[in-house]
């Protein structure tokens, strides 16, 4: 009687050894594998820890800067532009309307500079040991959040105080959509900053633009100023900058004080998801190539 012959494919033995990790090809155009993200969290975690240490490491005050940052800043706005350029503020106290642009605005260009050269300044990691790249610019906006949340405690004391003071302030309801604000804020951040980061990899002049080009956007958003002060003719062009209805919304939201519409806030989320989609996938196609032009 003839011996049965059974043969197993590589494919079976591989399916019966139970693999943890299995390569396959990457689509040429756009991947983003948000599980792969995730089993990569604990480096997303060390990642934050890293910036956050090394930031003010050997420095005099440490983490005390998240305060002196924004309280030194919000001063020289309140003498230059409430005192001396009389700039109105809607009747908030000028010293919380700049206050509440300034903590805003700090978390969006944080994530955004920071984020911009991504692949320059990570290159000798990249080019030695593999995981997600994108565990960097992620790591960057949550250590960034950190100092939001540190600087808005600031901003809560200040307004606490006014409150007691009688000042004609008061939140409304729009404050249960604060986190919804954060939330863009940290998406226009990353989508921006790693759209930046993957151009420099091949324009280096960019990296050079980065931070000239945030304080220019600042102006064209209302942090020293408020939208009403804004002429009516110019409004359509100048509320498709996505942080224009953040920082309206934030004030709306804690203050009670804003001119915003939902035209204004469609348009923001608009730019703002158009903005994060063209990052990534321009960020996934560079990274395969990049370390041949860094």
């Amino acid at each position: 009687m003839a011996r049965e012959h059974t043969s197993t494919s590589p494919l079976q033995t591989e399916d019966a050894a139970g693999w943890t990790t299995i390569i396959r090809p990457r689509n040429p155009w756009f991947h983003l594998n948000l599980r792969e993200l995730w089993q990569y969290r604990d480096l997303v975690l060390l990642f934050v820890r890293r910036d956050f240490v090394a930031q003010y490491k050997q420095t005099i005050l440490g983490p005390t800067w998240f305060f002196l940052q924004p309280l030194f800043t919000t001063v020289v706005f309140t003498v230059i532009f409430g005192r001396i350029a009389k700039i109105p503020t809607d009747g908030i106290p000028a010293f919380l309307f700049y206050l509440s642009g300034i903590v805003c605005w700090g978390y969006f260009s944080a994530c955004l500079v920071e984020t911009s050269d991504t692949f320059a300044k990570n290159a000798n990691i990249f080019g030695k040991v593999y995981f997600p790249r994108l565990v960097v610019p992620l790591s960057i906006v949550i250590s960034s959040l950190g100092k939001f949340l540190i600087q808005f405690t600031l901003f809560l004391g200040f307004l606490f105080y006014f409150l007691v003071s009688g000042a004609a302030i008061m939140p409304t309801l729009w404050v249960g959509l604060l986190p919804l604000f954060l939330a863009q804020m940290a998406m226009l951040g990353l989508g921006c900053g790693i759209l930046v980061s993957s151009l420099t990899t091949k324009y280096r002049d960019l990296s050079l633009a980065v931070t000239f080009g945030v304080q220019l956007w600042m102006f064209a958003t209302p942090v020293v100023y408020p939208l009403s002060q804004v002429p009516d003719r110019y409004k359509a062009i100048y509320t498709l900058n996505p942080m224009v209805a953040i920082v309206e919304g934030f004030r709306v939201a804690v203050l009670g004080t804003g001119s915003l519409d939902l035209q204004c806030v469609v348009q923001s989320w608009t730019v703002t998801l158009l903005l994060l989609v063209c990052g990534m996938v321009l960020f996934c196609r560079i990274e395969k190539t990049f370390m041949d032009t860094v």
